[in-house]
């Protein structure tokens, strides 16, 4: 098995295996990685994309969720004038068997959306089986995870004031028509810990500039802005609808932090690392002049310990943050114990036996192989699983799709679907 098993943080796929990408930009998908990618902004008409937004999300889903899902916040939040709202403006309890106090009231949320305020549901990657299934697709496409938001904003209003984001993002438009002003950057490429509230005054002044991009988006448009860029956005007639795709891109600083990560490590069994520094009278707690020589010492252990270290070690390091950042692909749990007994049963009984299951690998395990020899473990996003070495090679043949499941021990397939390994061929998932 290929390991990991996803392509590779930080890549796009060929464009011919971007279905999902293509649907967002007006390009093939390597002319949209060499050229706009973490460069520039993109607007791409909707006369120039495969087609419109609205089987992934509209007025019925905002209305199912809001009156029939029991959303809970932080699932979802309202922002009115460039302020978000208290949450008891738009929650209420649950009523009898359900004592929960913030759960999404839909008079409270039509109360405020008429006077204005912006709805933001959230984590619609979780929530939204439509985005659900869109967001995987996209995540393998771009090598970087996704998280969904829809805002519905009511004519005229705009629910949040200039900012910039610290993630890149695609704007789907969904329903109505937004007024969108893009302005260059205070900070390029923003990390995670450099949100636009620490530069409010540099963000207010920049946008009293004239805008870099100033468009009205309609139905079908969608707009790509790298991180960093300040963005604000009015609807026009009839409410506004659109979903925002925020993907949070791995970058050199997250290779930094997991090389400085394994310096530690591999310092922390160095006796010359973990030595006391010195006495030093009247320093109150050290000095420059008094550390010197350690520092210099440091210095030179850690120099090495960078030679050391190699890239494979590097992109180990960062594993668990990537097997972190997405789920694996959703299974019916009811469906897959009672398919995976059932075969079972037919194993084992004589004479005649019903259709057998058909197993696929389950999408998006992000799975490797830790231990040699007869202590293997197979590790993924959806726990551990020990395996033999002689069962090491028809697992991997099967989960990298080179063998049937159906040729594998009954007991081990059965072993590999109640782990969540192999789900039914017969069901799609995203």
């Amino acid at each position: 098995m290929t390991e990991p098993h996803e392509p590779r943080p930080g890549t796009l796929s060929p464009a011919a295996a971007s279905p999902a990408l293509a649907r967002l930009v007006g390009m093939p998908a390597a002319d949209f990685a060499d050229r706009v990618w973490s460069r520039a902004p993109l607007l791409t008409r909707a006369d120039d994309l495969p087609r419109d937004f609205a089987d992934l999300f509209g007025p019925d889903a905002v209305d199912e969720l809001v009156a029939r899902r029991a959303l809970r916040t932080p699932f979802a939040r309202m922002a009115k004038d460039g302020a978000t709202l208290a949450d008891r403006t738009f929650t209420l309890g649950g009523g009898v068997g359900a004592g929960i106090g913030d759960q999404l009231s839909e008079d409270r949320v039509l109360r405020e959306l008429a006077g204005g305020a912006t709805l933001v549901l959230q984590a619609l990657h979780r929530s939204w089986a439509p985005v659900q299934d869109f967001a995987a697709a996209l995540t393998d496409d771009l090598g970087h995870p996704v998280q969904v938001n829809a805002y519905v904003t009511p004519p005229q209003n705009q629910g949040f004031s200039d900012h910039y984001d610290v993630h890149d993002v695609f704007v789907l438009q969904v329903a109505g028509e937004k007024r969108w002003r893009i302005r260059p950057p205070v900070l390029e490429s923003p990390l995670r810990d450099q949100p636009w509230e620490r530069r409010r005054a540099a963000v207010e002044r920049a946008a009293q500039a004239e805008p870099f991009l100033e468009e009205t988006l309609r139905a079908g448009d969608c707009l790509y802005l790298p991180r960093g860029w300040l963005h604000s956005a009015t609807a026009l007639g009839g409410t506004s609808i659109h979903l925002t795709i925020g993907v949070h891109t791995w970058t050199r600083r997250h290779l930094v932090d997991a090389v400085l990560a394994r310096i530690g490590d591999r310092l922390t069994d160095d006796v010359e690392a973990r030595r006391s520094l010195p006495v030093s009278p009247g320093t109150s707690g050290g000095s420059e002049v008094a550390f010197g020589d350690d520092a210099e010492v440091v210095r030179s252990l850690v120099a090495k310990a960078l030679q050391d270290i190699g890239v494979d070690e590097i992109v180990e390091a960062l594993r668990p943050q990537v097997r972190a950042a997405q789920r694996a692909e959703p299974l019916g749990v009811l469906d897959q114990v009672e398919r995976a007994t059932r075969d079972e049963r037919d194993d084992e009984r004589d004479g005649e036996r019903g259709a057998p299951t058909t197993w696929r690998p389950r999408r998006h395990l992000a799975a490797h192989w830790e231990g040699t020899g007869d202590n293997l473990v197979l590790v993924s996003r959806v726990g551990r699983l020990e395996v033999t070495a002689d069962e090491r090679d028809a697992v991997a043949e099967v989960l990298d799709g080179i063998r049937d499941a159906a040729g594998l021990d009954p007991a081990l397939r059965r072993r590999l679907a109640l782990a969540g390994l192999l789900v039914p061929a017969d069901v799609s998932g995203g």
